[in-house]
């Protein structure tokens, strides 16, 4: 038999692939084939402009997985690391403060006038992208279906658009113009 099982997104980024292969290596005469999507990552960060344009990582707050100890240690370190950042699962009926301690946690590090953003409902109707400050983030209501992006040290808001510039301008100390 041939079986499609579909996911939204992209099934390797916090997605079903991994664990089909743990699955599949219970029955090694099934071939998996794992075809790439786009994640919210990338469909989030075209809607608000080019927040990820250098090195960026992505972190879930969600703990139902992982433990909130592990989330905070990898928000310090993105911090600490100056990475762009797409924030997944940032509130939900049973954590509807997680994106506002994960900012608090960011803000140890990060000055809250960093240029962030978020889209609501990425790629279905209703797509809602807004840009604000690390500490205007901090206060925003957002749901299970937005995708938040925090901005690094050479993020800019540019119009109704966050960018984060690739270094062209920024490695030879100029401003974009």
């Amino acid at each position: 038999n041939q079986v499609a099982l579909i996911c939204s997104g992209d099934a390797g980024i916090y997605g079903l692939a991994s664990l089909m292969y743990e699955l599949g290596a219970k029955h090694p005469e099934t071939e998996l084939l794992v075809i790439p999507g786009i994640t919210a990552a990338s469909s989030g960060a075209a809607v608000l402009g080019a927040p990820l344009n250098h090195d960026f990582c992505v972190i879930s707050l969600s703990d139902l997985m992982t433990p909130w100890e592990k989330i905070e240690k990898r928000l310090q370190a993105a911090a600490v690391g100056d990475f762009a950042m797409a924030i997944y699962n940032p509130s939900s009926h049973r954590r509807k403060d997680y994106l506002q301690r994960a900012c608090d946690i960011l803000l140890e590090t990060i000055e809250g006038k960093r240029p962030c953003g978020y889209v609501e409902n990425i790629g279905r109707e209703g797509t809602r992208a807004v840009t604000c400050t690390l500490r205007e983030l901090r206060d925003r209501e957002v749901n299970m279906f937005t995708t938040v992006f925090i901005g690094n040290s050479e993020t800019e808001i540019l119009g109704d658009k966050l960018i984060t510039r690739r270094g062209y301008q920024a490695e030879k100390g100029e401003k974009a113009e």
